[in-house]
C-alpha cells in the first residue's frame, strides 16, 4: 500500500520518471472503459501520461483509500482535480483504479468511471488469483 501511494504521490508532483519508475517494461494502462484505450508498454504509458499532463493545468491525483485485496491487486477510488489547460474551468472527477504489483512494480493498471465497478472488478481479480495461487 505504501508503495501505491507512493506512485501516486509521484502523480500529484506529474514527475513522469518516478512514475515509470514503478512500473514494469511490459506494463499495461487499460483506459478503455474511459473511451481512451489501453497502452501496452513503457513507451506507450510514458507518451500518454506525457499528453495527459500537458492537457492540465495544476491536476492533483487524491487517494481516497487504498484497498490491499492480496495476490497483488490493489484498490484505489481517487478524485483528480485540477483546471484544464484549455478552459479557465475546474474539473473534479472519481474514478476507481485497479493496479497489478508484482514484486514491487506495477504490471497492469484499468481506470474505471464507476468506482464501485472498479472495486467489483479487483475483487474478482484477488479472488482468481487467489485460486490460481498467483
Amino acid at each position: 500500500m505504501e508503495l501505491t501511494q507512493q506512485a501516486f504521490d509521484a502523480g500529484s508532483r506529474h514527475d513522469i520518471d518516478a512514475i515509470m519508475g514503478f512500473h514494469v517494461p511490459d506494463a499495461v494502462w487499460d483506459l478503455s472503459d474511459l473511451g481512451l484505450g489501453t497502452f501496452d508498454g513503457a513507451a506507450a504509458i510514458r507518451g500518454f501520461v506525457e499528453d495527459w499532463f500537458a492537457t492540465w493545468r495544476d491536476l492533483v491525483l487524491e487517494t481516497q483509500e487504498i484497498v490491499d485485496l492480496g495476490h497483488g491487486v490493489v484498490f484505489v477510488p481517487v478524485r483528480e482535480e485540477g483546471r484544464p489547460t484549455a478552459s479557465g474551468g475546474h474539473v473534479e472527477q472519481q474514478r476507481g483504479w485497479v493496479t497489478l504489483w508484482a514484486e514491487g512494480n506495477i504490471t497492469r493498471i484499468a481506470i474505471y468511471f464507476d468506482t464501485d465497478e472498479a472495486r467489483a472488478v479487483a475483487e474478482r481479480l484477488a479472488e482468481d488469483r487467489a485460486q490460481a495461487g498467483v
